[in-house]
């Protein structure tokens, strides 16, 4: 089922390694918040998801899985992941989990590869199961993702965009609105809005974040 939107290792050991690794400075990445999804981009894109190759995203992770490499898919995407604050955050905690970040900003985009580098530098054998794809969700994701989505978490700070996916979600025939009362175990809900950028600078302002989460129809049996 897709999913759209720590275990402790030795402390000193953890440690050394992370000083031995230059980790990437976001003040070199820095770009407008926001990209016209509308304008001409220039976008590599496989025809149809079949075409993908996810090796190359994960290469440590396929060749750890060599007999099953052809049935492994991205079973959470992260739409508009900024700097990757909540792949990180879900790496250890779905390690079996293929997980992917699509941004449409090339400085962005590049800052989340290059920190997801350092990181499987830093800790042997971590954050192999995360990737980050410059791309257009809006045009692309069909390229990308069979049909078959399971739940779909929607996160913002904004009153205004928050009602208007609630609406269109809401009457949609494939969506219905997952209950609060089931979304009390689960463990994506409280870092949607405290792990990234956005999310942090949101609390740090004193704002308040808007979620809802929608799970397909025919998944519900």
């Amino acid at each position: 089922m897709r999913r759209w939107y720590i275990s402790i290792l030795s402390l000193n050991t953890s440690i050394k390694n992370k000083m031995s690794v230059s980790m990437p400075q976001k003040r070199y990445y820095r770009q407008r918040a926001h990209s016209n999804p509308m304008a001409d981009h220039t976008f590599e894109y496989p025809v149809c998801p079949e075409d993908m190759d996810w090796s190359q995203l994960y290469p440590e992770f396929f060749s750890d899985h060599q007999s099953t490499q052809k049935a492994a898919q991205v079973e959470f995407a992260d739409i508009g992941c900024g700097y990757g604050g909540l792949l990180v955050e879900l790496s250890p905690l779905f390690p079996k989990q293929l997980i992917l970040g699509l941004e449409i900003r090339v400085k962005v985009s590049d800052y989340v590869q290059d920190r997801i580098r350092s990181l499987r530098a830093a800790e042997t054998g971590s954050y192999q199961n995360i990737a980050c794809l410059r791309s257009n969700a809006m045009k692309y994701l069909p390229n990308f993702f069979s049909k078959g989505q399971g739940l779909v978490y929607t996160n913002t700070d904004v009153e205004e965009v928050h009602l208007w996916m609630v609406k269109h979600f809401s009457e949609h025939l494939l969506f219905t609105r997952v209950p609060d009362a089931e979304l009390v175990d689960d463990v994506i809900i409280s870092r949607l809005g405290t792990c990234t950028e956005e999310g942090k600078k949101v609390q740090r302002n004193g704002g308040k974040n808007y979620l809802a989460v929608f799970r397909r129809v025919e998944d519900q049996n």
